[in-house]
Order: structure tokens, then sequence, then C-alpha cells
């Protein structure tokens, strides 16, 4: 059965660990968040083609995009 820890204990646990065991931790959380922003962009781009297949979104030139980018941005 797994035992629930809170945020700071699981910050002491950490500290306590070896140089190597952070390192490793650390290259784990890396990997994980950058699993996770991949796993957003595929759902998203799902979503996109979905809606564009659907008429909702419209093709647009590389030069309009940009465009628009900028605009959103405030440049």
């Amino acid at each position: 059965m797994a035992v629930a820890m809170t945020f700071e204990q699981v910050v002491e646990t950490v500290r306590q660990c070896s140089p190597k065991q952070r390192e490793v931790l650390s290259d784990l959380m890396r990997r994980w968040e950058i699993e996770s922003v991949r796993r957003k962009i595929a759902e998203d781009a799902k979503e996109s083609l979905e809606l564009f297949r659907q008429g909702v979104l419209q093709p647009q030139s590389a030069t309009e995009a940009i465009q628009e980018l900028r605009e959103y941005l405030g440049r």
C-alpha cells in the first residue's frame, strides 16, 4: 500500500539522497516534463486538425500566421 507524503516530506527525503540519486531524480523529472509537453502538443494538434476538418479553422499562409502571432504578442 502506498503512503502519501506531503510536499515538504518529499523535499526533505530528496535532500537526504546522495548527489547521484538527486541527479537521477532530476533527469527523470526533466524527462517526465518533456513527455507531458509532448502529449499536450499532440492533443492540441489533434484538436486543431479536427477543427480544421470541420471548417472552424481556415488555412492561412505563413506570412498571415506570423502577422497574427505578432499582433497577439503585441509586437
